[in-house]
């Protein structure tokens, strides 16, 4: 269930940071962030692709009342969700890369997965 990990902040704090992830996620298509910041990342990304992918004027109001850029939906609209057209979930792909060095808190990049590679 996403948004079930407290991450340490208020819940404002944590949804407003959680959404800025997720915009710059869908913007760039990969960050390094901590591996429980990636889970709550990778399910609400998921989640903003699976409604994009319906692509209708609600699924677009939907879209933007979570991600922050309007830029970024119309990525999104236009270039990731018809990608994965075909594809039921498992559209972010978590990749460890070990601790980090101040607080040994474990690292990871999470980045879209690729379709055409398939």
């Amino acid at each position: 269930m996403p948004g079930a990990r407290k991450l340490g902040r208020a819940s404002d704090h944590r949804k407003s940071m959680l959404r800025g992830m997720v915009t710059y996620l869908l913007e760039n298509g990969r960050i390094e962030t901590t591996v429980t910041r990636a889970k709550e990342v990778r399910a609400m990304a998921e989640k903003m692709i699976t409604i994009a992918k319906d692509n209708t004027l609600h699924s677009r109001r939907q879209v933007l009342a979570y991600v922050t850029k309007e830029d970024v939906v119309k990525k999104l609209f236009d270039e990731i969700a018809p990608k994965y057209k075909d594809v039921n979930g498992g559209y972010c792909r978590i990749i460890k890369t070990g601790a980090r060095r101040g607080d040994a808190a474990e690292m990871c990049i999470i980045e879209l997965v690729d379709t055409e590679s398939k």
